[in-house]
């Protein structure tokens, strides 16, 4: 594991900020002192969002298009001068048995889910080489554990960035940037139309999450480096997101 980090002061830039996991993420970090820095492609979302974080910078991003991925860099860096975390979480969803995939919009999924979290991370990264230190987070997807009949398609992709993370996370351990990998069980949230709901369960003995619990997680892998945390399924457990001692 690596040294705790502390996050208060800290600039981590959160992608994805407008709903969800992002959203309650950038809420945390800000109530931790940190200085959250909110991507996402909605602009209106990110605005209020910025007003009740006491004027957070929000940067509108796609993160598949490379020049709004460079702006949003440059702009980090004007405001607070350094890159201290990195939260992969932007992505969607695709549904479907593989063989009736639309493999037009498959490639869009593709290169939201996995090029633009290589784009992001590679952007980052002189930053982070120039500070020698840095965190990155990479939200995957609990149906990367299982034969996910359904959404095969979307689980290929996050299996695709659970590959990514543990080879980054070696080939940039010497530099002082510890990569992490979440995979969080069902959470409610805007993914795929909102079809999880707090309270109802989508299938016997599982649990829907609400997304300020996996948020929590984020924040303690950003502040251990720990590898992995697959969030368990079923009940939310209070000590989930407590750093170990």
């Amino acid at each position: 594991m690596s040294d705790l980090l502390e996050l208060a002061g800290k600039t981590v830039i959160v992608t994805g900020a407008s709903s969800g996991i992002g959203e309650s993420t950038a809420r945390l970090l800000h109530a931790a002192g940190a200085n959250p820095v909110l991507a996402a492609r909605r602009a209106d979302r990110l605005a209020a969002l910025s007003e009740e974080l006491g004027g957070a910078l929000a940067v509108p991003t796609d993160v598949t298009d490379p020049p709004q991925v460079r702006a949003l860099v440059a702009a980090t860096l004007d405001r607070h001068q350094r890159i201290d975390g990195l939260v992969n979480n932007a992505g969607a969803s695709i549904q479907g048995a593989v063989a009736d995939i639309d493999i037009a919009e498959y490639r869009r999924i593709l290169d939201l889910n996995v090029a633009s979290l290589v784009g992001v991370t590679q952007a980052v990264l002189p930053a982070m080489r120039a500070q020698g230190s840095g965190r990155i987070v990479n939200v995957s997807s609990g149906t990367t554990r299982r034969v996910a009949t359904g959404v095969g398609a979307y689980a290929a992709t996050k299996s695709a960035v659970n590959m990514l993370s543990a080879v980054l996370r070696e080939e940039l351990a010497l530099e002082g940037i510890a990569v992490s990998l979440l995979l969080p069980s069902v959470t409610a949230t805007e993914f795929g139309d909102g079809i999880f709901k707090l309270g109802v369960p989508p299938r016997p003995g599982m649990v829907v999450h609400r997304p300020e619990y996996v948020a929590g997680v984020v924040l303690r892998l950003l502040q251990t480096g720990e590898d992995t945390f697959d969030i368990p399924h079923g009940p939310e457990q209070p000590d989930v997101a407590r750093v170990p001692s």
